[in-house]
């Protein structure tokens, strides 16, 4: 079983993840200079924007003006519309950096899909020179009831992808349709991977991506870093169906 950390509540889970951003953000910069980081939507955004800010007030050296910010996909539509993912983040959690704040790759959503998609990765592969594939620090994904991951979804012929970083679907199960998302080149690439469930919609997929082995493989079990880590952040909810040892769950 991959890494797996368990914590009581939501809160918990919340303050935790932080936590750890803010650390990994300390490390990177005083490593190399910066941070790169790869944020998902969805109730990531929330949870971030008010668990982030206090965790970095209390890490020396996590500073944000240092970041370079991508999103793991996004979907079409206008920055200031509800499903924007790269809206959500700007309203929520990146007006509260003070200036300059992150440098941050948007996706253009005024594009067809695939120009979008290519637009985008030519923005991260000039924000990496050098690195084939690029390498993020650390990428935040999230997972569904039915496993996707990103805007992957099972059975969706994009899992097969092997040549493009970021490429685009307009027939996405989970609306609205229109999209762009990283490949799985990308995310094995990245240096480290959390991926955060809450809740016990959860439960039966994580019993099934964690402990069941299916083949065809879901959408987030083929996330399998080739040389960086990869953990689960979860909630007791979330966790409820999984055989885990007697001593979790636990928040270490």
């Amino acid at each position: 079983m991959a890494a797996v950390s368990v914590f009581p509540t939501p809160g918990e889970l919340g303050a935790a993840l932080a936590r750890m951003v803010a650390e990994a953000a300390a490390e990177a910069v005083a490593s190399g200079g910066r941070f790169t980081l790869g944020l998902s939507g969805g109730s990531l955004v929330p949870l971030l924007a008010r668990e982030l800010p206090p965790a970095l007030s209390a890490t020396p050296g996590s500073d944000p003006s240092r970041w370079l910010v991508a999103f793991c996909d996004e979907r079409l539509v206008p920055l200031e519309h509800p499903e924007s993912t790269g809206g959500a983040y700007r309203a929520q959690l990146l007006s509260q950096f003070a200036p300059p704040g992150p440098q941050v790759l948007w996706v253009s959503p005024e594009l067809g899909p695939a120009e979008a998609a290519r637009d985008y990765e030519e923005q991260l592969r000039k924000a990496f020179p050098g690195e084939e594939p690029p390498r993020f620090d650390l990428l935040l994904l999230g997972v569904g009831p039915d496993g996707h991951t990103c805007s992957l979804f099972p059975g969706h012929a994009l899992l097969q992808e092997q040549r493009s970083l970021v490429s685009f679907l307009e027939d996405s199960p989970k609306p609205p349709p229109r999209r762009v998302t990283m490949t799985l080149p990308l995310l094995n690439a990245a240096r480290a991977l959390l991926l955060v469930a809450s809740g016990a919609a959860k439960a039966p997929v994580l019993k099934r991506l964690l402990e069941q082995q299916e083949q065809p493989p879901l959408p987030a079990a083929r996330l399998r870093p080739r040389s960086g880590r990869l953990r689960w952040i979860l909630d007791r909810e979330a966790a409820a169906e999984l055989r885990l040892p007697p001593e979790e769950p636990s928040g270490n």
